[in-house]
């Protein structure tokens, strides 16, 4: 094994990340065009290896067949990591990606055969992203820039040190991800029907909302509440969201102007922020447009992949400054 990083494993690495993304994608299209079951058995669809595709079988089916090609890939990184890798964590975080692979794939079994039930989309949906950011993280290790970086900023105890800062921010968006899965998978895109108020509040009248029973699938005056309450929560931690990359973007600019490994993608995800927002509120406007609502799922990974590259080069570039005591404040003779 070499200590320098394999060059053909990075880009390997890099094209597995871009898979990832895709995947992500071709899921977003089954949730937003509701595809989900028009496959209804599995591992075979329709008892096929390739059905006819047409209607939803072409996203449902295709999503699977990325999902495959994301899997063998894995496969191949995997091993490929444990051969020429040197870094016992890089090895071993390999290792976890393959086994979120598998689970990844045994989970979107189960959502099929149980005709989706809500955890398990949701926890199919979270390890989605958890997975691609593990991939994003062998892709970045594996980088000659990685292996030369010399740690430049001195990391002290006295206020929030900028990767803590940067983990604060990953965490947020990593919680905005997990609510907009429950969006998804509890059919509450719609059902605040303005943006930026709801119901023409700035926060719903819950208490005050009814079901229209004349409705073709009516539902539950509880269900329906619930629904609101999952909705506005998304939109509320949207604004933590934002004010924890705002506030990591200051950091880096301020602190770390001379740094392009943390200004680039910092920057990147304020403009990501920004199309964000917007893809939100088009979903609303648009009433859930395939294209808009697909996008928002899309953007959203790749700012949680964008927050997770400025997670793991902040900890790479710190150096631990050691407290120092001088000897007549420990007691001993000055």
């Amino acid at each position: 094994m070499s200590d320098t990083p394999s060059r053909g494993l990075n880009r390997f690495a890099g094209f597995t990340a871009i898979s990832t993304l895709l995947l992500i994608a071709a899921g977003g299209l089954v949730t937003s065009t509701g595809s989900g079951l028009a496959v209804p058995d599995w591992p075979l669809s329709y008892g096929m290896l390739m059905p006819p595709m047409v209607g939803g079988v072409f996203y449902e089916h295709g999503h699977r067949m990325i999902a495959s090609a994301v899997g063998f890939l894995t496969v191949i990184l995997a091993i490929w990591a444990w051969r020429v890798e040197s870094r016992r964590w890089v090895r071993r975080l390999a290792g976890i990606a393959l086994a979120a692979v598998i689970i990844q794939g045994l989970l979107g079994g189960l959502t099929v055969l149980y005709l989706l039930p809500t955890p398990v989309s949701v926890s199919h949906a979270c390890l989605a992203q958890t997975f691609f950011c593990m991939i994003v993280v062998l892709w970045v290790a594996t980088t000659r820039s990685w292996t030369e970086a010399t740690p430049s900023i001195e990391d002290g105890d006295e206020t929030l040190s900028t990767r803590w800062l940067a983990v604060f921010a990953g965490a947020t968006v990593y919680g905005q991800l997990i609510l907009g899965a429950l969006v998804r998978h509890t059919e509450s895109a719609l059902v605040i029907p303005d943006f930026p108020l709801a119901f023409g509040h700035l926060i719903p009248p819950v208490s005050e909302l009814k079901t229209d029973p004349t409705a073709p699938y009516p539902v539950e005056v509880e269900t329906l509440r619930m629904q609101v309450m999952i909705q506005f929560a998304h939109r509320v931690w949207a604004i933590v969201v934002c004010g924890a990359i705002g506030w990591l973007v200051a950091r880096v600019v301020r602190a770390h102007v001379n740094l392009p490994e943390l200004v680039r993608p910092v920057f990147l995800l304020a403009l990501l922020l920004i199309i964000q927002v917007l893809l939100g509120a088009s979903v609303i406007w648009t009433e859930r447009a395939v294209w808009v609502a697909t996008g928002h799922v899309v953007v959203g990974a790749t700012i949680l992949a964008t927050t997770v590259l400025v997670i793991t080069r902040s900890f790479r570039l710190t150096v631990r400054t050691e407290l120092v005591v001088e000897p007549h404040l420990a007691g001993e003779p000055a």
